[in-house]
């Protein structure tokens, strides 16, 4: 061979070798971060703890409420994310507006006609029987480097009439940078259709704690927060808009910390639109286009027809910084992509 045969197959060779390393670099940089923290559910008489390597994540609490809750919610590190109150009385600086508002939950204003977002505030007030969420079962609780709890719920009106059951999947998971819920709700029209009304008082919603706040409002003190949603639309503006995923963060005692919710393209009318406010609030509701984009009156009903089923997916993830430096629209992909397999 000659030197000048040599010296081009050893430049072949070495293009073929940097554009293979530059491919995987590419790879490794989409990549989420090792998880390798151990996860793990405990179960007890009235929740089912989850923690990470240790270290309290969230429990999810199945009575003492009109619905199932999960609360508190830590980032790593431990540092509560979500309001304590009401679940958790006198914290300093927290508003006590809204007590249906119970760190992260599921419900909506208006199932046939019927309130299971706010009903004592709109019901039969504090003592008397209302729609609710009741805990059915634990149908399953794993734990490992991830954990997965399966449930059941039943929605029921004041005299406890079956409206519709509720199977939930939750996958509990962390890495360095983050934690994560990945939450699976399959609504099933067991006792006759299900119409899901045109209001914007829901859904999948969850409240930050003060710090996360754009603005200090209804009391609350100590606001240093920002809201933006996926399509770059930040604070108030974001109210009301279609978007892939929001996210609050802010400071709390000197370091970034952040929540993201993400909605799965499979779900009905994605990308959802979003019950997202200022003072904390953060709800990803497909049914109120009434009151987000000024459509007729019940343009967002929609009807699950009896012994059909309703699901929905979202992600949550509790991070360090911001939705920027946690790469949410990168999660966001790449969660897409492997649910949607």
């Amino acid at each position: 061979m000659s030197l000048r045969t040599a010296v081009l197959v050893a430049s072949i060779l070495l293009s073929t070798l940097q554009f293979t390393t530059l491919q995987f670099s590419a790879r490794l940089a989409m990549a989420e971060p090792v998880a390798s923290a151990k996860v793990v559910l405990a179960r007890h008489d009235d929740r089912v703890a989850v923690t990470v390597d240790g270290e309290e994540f969230t429990s999810y609490r199945f009575t003492g409420h009109d619905k199932p809750i999960l609360s508190p919610l830590r980032a790593p590190g431990g540092v509560p994310l979500t309001r304590s109150w009401p679940i958790e009385k006198g914290v300093a600086g927290e508003p006590e507006d809204h007590p249906h508002h119970e760190s992260l939950w599921f419900t909506h204003g208006s199932v046939n006609g019927l309130d299971f977002w706010a009903p004592r505030a709109h019901g039969a007030g504090s003592d008397g029987p209302v729609p609710h969420v009741e805990h059915v079962s634990i149908d399953r609780y794993e734990s490992g480097e991830t954990a997965i709890l399966e449930t059941t719920s039943r929605w029921v009106d004041a005299g406890s009439k079956p409206v519709l059951t509720e199977h939930r999947t939750m996958v509990f998971a962390a890495d360095p940078a983050a934690r994560s819920i990945d939450v699976t709700l399959k609504l099933v029209a067991d006792a006759g259709p299900v119409t899901f009304g045109d209001t914007k008082e829901g859904s999948f919603a969850l409240r930050v704690r003060p710090q996360l706040q754009p603005k200090d409002s209804n009391g609350s003190q100590g606001a240093s927060g920002k809201l933006v949603n996926s399509e770059g639309l930040v604070d108030a503006a974001a109210w009301g808009k279609r978007a892939r995923w929001v996210d609050y963060s802010g400071t709390v005692d000197g370091k970034a910390y952040g929540i993201a919710m993400l909605d799965h393209p499979l779900n009905l009318r994605h990308p959802t639109w979003w019950h997202a406010r200022e003072y904390g609030l953060s709800g990803a509701n497909p049914f109120g286009i009434h009151d987000f984009a000024g459509a007729p009156e019940g343009a967002g009903n929609f009807t699950i027809p009896e012994g059909e089923t309703l699901v929905l997916r979202y992600l949550v993830v509790f991070h360090a910084g911001d939705a920027e430096e946690a790469g949410i629209d990168r999660r966001w992909t790449m969660w897409t992509e492997e649910k949607s397999r």
